[in-house]
Order: structure tokens, then C-alpha cells, then sequence
């Protein structure tokens, strides 16, 4: 590997946040459709928390599996980054989000301040771990 190439963990890094980052920027579009696609919107919030919280996981080298439940992932994060512990925590809040509206049965809806606060919960998960990762990873 040449000196000045970043080392493929960091590439993997910054690919978890650019794609935790189009989720949120997604739910965040979904809001200022007419009407609002609230449903949606909500949904994107976990799989942002989701991908930001796995950064973590693939920075501190810790094996993950592939899963929705954002309690799990933030589980493995606390492990190594005890610093996230509240982040990880509300974030689990989320979980529900990221299979409620994926299936048909029961007509769920939830309305805009819900959808709203999902989104910036997802919004706050991100910056938070953006900002407890090195510099190098940042580039999202």
C-alpha cells in the first residue's frame, strides 16, 4: 500500500457515515414532500443510527452482524467507545422505526412531530459519533 493511501479500515469508516449520511439527508427530503411522506422518513432514522453506530463498530475493529436492532449494535459500541453510552442508548429508541412501516398489516402511521423527532435523533446519533471518531474518518 502506498504511504499516503488511507488505510482501508478508514475507507470503510467513511463509507458507513457517507451512507448513514444519505439516509438521514433522505428522511430529511421526505419531510418537505407535500404531503410529508412521514412514514418513510422515520423509517431512514434508524438505518442512519444503524450504519453510524456500525463506523464505530468497523473503527474499533469489533465483529458486528448484520441486524436492525440499534439496543444490539449500541450494545458493541458502549463495549469500546463507553463514551457513546447515551448516544447508543437513545438511539435504541429508534429501533422500532426500522421494521414498523416495512410490512402491511395494521395501518401505522405517525404524525409530523414524531417523524420530525426521529429524524433528529438520527440527526444528533450521527454528529455525536462523528465527532467522537479521528479526523481521518470524518470525511463524509
Amino acid at each position: 500500500m502506498p504511504h499516503d493511501a488511507p488505510d482501508p479500515r478508514v475507507l470503510e469508516v467513511r463509507a458507513w457515515l457517507a451512507r448513514a449520511s444519505e439516509d438521514l439527508r433522505a428522511g430529511r427530503h421526505d419531510l418537505t414532500a407535500s404531503p410529508p411522506l412521514l412514514n418513510d422518513a422515520a423509517f431512514h432514522a434508524p438505518h442512519c443510527a444503524e450504519k453510524a453506530l456500525n463506523a464505530v463498530l468497523v473503527h474499533t475493529e469489533t465483529p458486528f452482524r448484520k441486524t436492525h436492532n440499534l439496543t444490539e449494535l449500541g450494545a458493541g459500541v458502549v463495549r469500546v467507545a463507553p463514551s457513546l453510552n447515551e448516544v447508543a442508548r437513545k438511539a435504541s429508541l429508534l429501533t422500532e422505526f426500522a421494521w414498523r412501516f416495512r410490512y402491511l398489516g395494521d395501518p401505522v402511521t405517525i404524525n409530523v412531530a414524531d417523524a420530525e423527532r426521529a429524524i433528529e435523533l438520527a440527526a444528533r446519533t450521527l454528529d455525536s459519533i462523528l465527532a467522537a471518531l479521528p479526523s481521518m474518518c470524518r470525511s463524509v
